[in-house]
């Protein structure tokens, strides 16, 4: 996240799944970045923020069902609220690992997100960095906001690969009289 925001100096979102909305559980941004209506521990839908969409892209069918079910609010003209529409935005972030947001939550913001994805392949978190209309390009910006989201989950994964080592040599206690599985 820092490194996103040391390149871009705006704001920099992590936000994990919590029912049918984004969770954001971090944000850093600076006197530059646009104000905007994230918080921590904030929640907006996943339909209309590139975190969402990015969350609900690898989600379960049924989670898509559910946010199509409690209904699509529109928020701006550029809110995506046709459940097909929105079904081919998902399949695209799932080709490409990249999820965008063009004024759907507030007019005037830009946001590009990407999957941290856990050491099975499944995701724990979104990556973003939100924008002013028209002070960057999206589409140059989705490669660094992937890149980034690419090493998080690299850690996650080297760090899963460390603990399993560790409990493979722990030492294994035999129990006895009065040992961990005796009693006394």
């Amino acid at each position: 996240m820092n490194d996103l925001y040391e390149a871009t100096h705006e704001n920099v979102h992590l936000a994990v799944l919590d029912g049918t909305e984004a969770l954001y559980v971090e944000k850093l941004s600076g006197r530059r970045a646009m104000p905007v209506r994230t918080r921590r521990g904030g929640r907006l839908p996943l339909h209309a923020t590139a975190v969402g969409k990015v969350l609900l892209a690898y989600a379960p069918e049924s989670l898509f069902r559910a946010t199509v079910e409690a209904g699509l609010d529109r928020y701006t003209a550029h809110t995506i609220i046709a459940p097909g529409h929105l079904r081919r935005a998902l399949a695209e972030i799932r080709r490409t690992g990249i999820a965008y947001a063009r004024e759907e939550l507030t007019v005037g913001t830009l946001s590009v997100a990407s999957a941290v994805l856990d050491p099975d392949g499944g995701p724990v978190a979104a990556l973003s960095v939100t924008l002013r209309s028209g002070r960057g390009d999206l589409r140059r910006l989705g490669p660094a906001v992937h890149t980034a989201a690419i090493s998080v989950s690299r850690e996650l994964q080297e760090r899963a690969l460390l603990a399993r080592d560790r409990s493979d040599r722990a030492p294994v206690v035999a129990a006895g009289p009065g040992g961990p599985a005796g009693g006394s």
